[in-house]
């Protein structure tokens, strides 16, 4: 069966740098999703979402814009916006698990509420030509919830629904809901799109052989730990390829050398290397070893050290 495999955005690591680095590296996905826009009710987008956007920034890849709103008017301006890009499709985020976004009755904290679902939905196939996606959680308090709001998608020409099978409240911890994952695609006519947990080639076979009807795959967080699984699912193996340290350093060093042009002050770019080596040291043999030598690393030239040392006693 052929499958394609799509980057699940994690706002704040898979901005365009990522994407393009990734890509060239390694390649295997087909389609990478962008972080979410966020409006906060003023019609303005900012220069780091435009710089995201556009098109001379993503010039190798397919990219599908996201928006996070609970608002038909914003839902709108964003959709004009990316649709001036170039973009023919808006991914509608009902899905980001955090409290702060939660609380605001956005991402995952709108799922219970099916009538302003739908108010959006009605308001942006009536006055927009943009093609319509979106992404979900189960719910936020039960996986019970999206199976209110499915029979309302099924009256919209919705492209796909990529379903993370989990709630909100649970972040990303515990386990993924694979019954009730099955569920939805039970009770609904569109086309889901699996997201969650996929962090290995063993673990995508797995929900293959689980879903066998699921044909497009989300890898989210499996894919900033681990930028070799994509290509690796592709070529059915598990094995890396013999220059795999000298890969992965390349990696390191394309995405540092960009933080480090792009972000202002030492303080800056050590917080967003450290954030990205709490998924990268899961490659690691040690991972607990490599994240603390980098935590301890408070200045650029300690951290260049410690990075150094650690890929120099790697043995992958």
């Amino acid at each position: 069966m052929d499958y394609t495999l799509l980057s699940s955005p994690l706002q704040g690591f898979t901005d365009f740098r990522f994407r393009n680095a990734q890509n060239k590296l390694f390649g295997g996905i087909d389609t990478f999703y962008s972080p979410y826009i966020r409006l906060n009710g003023k019609m303005v987008i900012k220069p780091s979402y435009e710089r995201d956007l556009l098109p001379e920034n993503n010039l190798d890849l397919e990219v599908i814009p996201q928006v996070i709103t609970n608002d038909a008017d914003e839902f709108l301006f964003v959709a004009k916006y990316v649709r001036e890009l170039g973009y023919k499709e808006l991914n509608w985020n009902l899905g980001c698990p955090y409290p702060m976004v939660t609380k605001s009755g956005m991402g995952s904290g709108l799922i219970s509420k099916p009538e302003k679902i739908n108010h959006v939905l009605e308001r942006a196939h009536a006055e927009s030509d943009i093609i319509v996606s979106m992404k979900m959680r189960l719910g936020y308090e039960n996986s019970e919830e999206i199976l209110d709001v499915l029979p309302i998608l099924d009256t919209y020409p919705i492209k796909n629904i990529a379903i993370h099978a989990r709630i909100g409240k649970q972040l990303y911890k515990g386990g993924v809901h694979l019954d009730a994952f099955q569920q939805c695609i039970d009770n609904t006519k569109h086309k889901l799109y699996y997201n969650g947990d996929i962090t290995s080639v063993a673990k995508f076979q797995e929900m293959q052989q689980r879903f066998p009807t699921i044909d497009h795959w989300m890898i989210g967080r499996g894919l900033i730990s681990d930028p070799f699984l994509p290509s690796m699912i592709k070529n059915n193996t598990v094995e890396y390829p013999e220059n795999k340290i000298e890969l992965f350093n390349a990696f390191h060093d394309t995405l540092y050398a960009i933080y480090s042009e792009s972000l202002s002050g030492s303080t800056h770019i050590l917080l967003k290397m450290y954030h990205l080596w709490e998924y990268f040291s899961a490659t690691f043999s040690n991972p607990h070893k490599v994240l603390k030598k980098i935590k301890k690393a408070q200045s650029i030239r300690n951290y260049e050290a410690a990075v150094a040392e650690i890929f120099r006693n790697e043995k992958f």
